[in-house]
């Protein structure tokens, strides 16, 4: 189980402002697989311009860094990969904003989320297939191994819950075949 400080802290409050989230990254893979050390959560957010003042509401200094509204604005207007982050001042818990932009992937992932509730405070839970695809590109992008071992463990898992056709689907589209041929190879 994540840290339910990360939850508690930086998903409540998305939720008391009402901006659009989904939880992805390390702490929805163990959320549908198993526990390991994180310090941080990752969000893909949908912003709107109005969003961006609620955000400051919702992460208030000096408790959190939250970057400028300038920053966050800009990073809105990137065609792919906006991202800024919010850190905790006191035990310096960070969450990753992942800015939805027009990827199809993204909005698949937002109609196919799944709802909820860690600890009392309902989630917003990007679908397995989207954290799996994800994952897969990230392990492309850095060779990390710990992606491929959360792929593993979700699978073990969570098998019943995967789409294995919408899982087939992104791989290709996303090209990560060759990636997806390393979680098979034990």
């Amino acid at each position: 189980m994540p840290d339910p400080d990360l939850i508690e802290m930086f998903v409540r409050p998305l939720n008391e402002q009402h901006i659009r989230y989904l939880v992805t990254g390390s702490v929805a893979s163990m959320l549908y697989g198993e526990p390991r050390v994180t310090h941080d959560i990752d969000l893909l957010v949908f912003l709107r311009p109005a969003d961006v003042a609620r955000l400051a509401l919702a992460y208030p200094s000096p408790e959190f860094y939250l970057p400028p509204s300038e920053i966050i604005s800009e990073e809105m207007g990137r065609q792919e990969r906006g991202h800024f982050n919010a850190i905790h001042a006191d035990s310096s818990l960070k969450a990753d904003f992942y800015i939805t932009n027009r990827d199809e992937f993204q909005a698949w992932a937002f109609r196919h989320a799944r709802h909820y509730t860690v600890r009392g405070t309902p989630i917003d839970l990007s679908p397995p297939e989207y954290v799996i695809v994800k994952k897969l590109e990230f392990y492309r992008e850095g060779g990390s191994e710990k992606h491929i071992r959360d792929i593993r463990s979700m699978l073990a898992v969570s098998k019943e819950e995967v789409d294995r056709s919408a899982l087939t689907e992104w791989i290709q589209r996303r090209g990560v075949e060759a990636e997806w041929r390393l979680v098979n190879d034990l």
